[in-house]
């Protein structure tokens, strides 16, 4: 289910705030580094990946290659980061707050 405009507009001002949990090296989208993305996601739901300047890879490309491998949505790619999320229904909640936000 792809999220909508003013969902992504949402997510993308909740994503400014964070800091990237996902570093892509010089070896781009391995296995671990897709494994890496997935535990993000099923905790955080909200999700940055920085990648490094020596990534052998085009950081849209790579955004939309992780989104589809993992079933996520691309919330925005500037410059060599990228934002995906996936929601996460069986994700405890706190008081109604989003998981990013802890």
């Amino acid at each position: 289910m792809a999220i909508s405009s003013k969902q992504r507009a949402e997510l993308r001002a909740e994503a400014h705030h964070l800091s990237a949990m996902v570093h892509v090296g010089q070896h781009g989208l391995t296995d671990a580094l897709r494994q890496s993305v997935d535990d993000a996601l099923r905790t955080h739901e909200l999700v940055k990946i920085q990648l490094t300047g020596n990534a052998a890879t085009d950081p849209k490309q790579a955004a939309n290659d992780l989104a589809q491998a993992l079933g996520a949505d691309v919330v925005q790619v500037i410059g060599k980061t990228a934002t995906l999320f996936r929601e996460n229904p069986e994700l405890e909640r706190k008081d109604g707050a989003p998981p990013w936000r802890r």
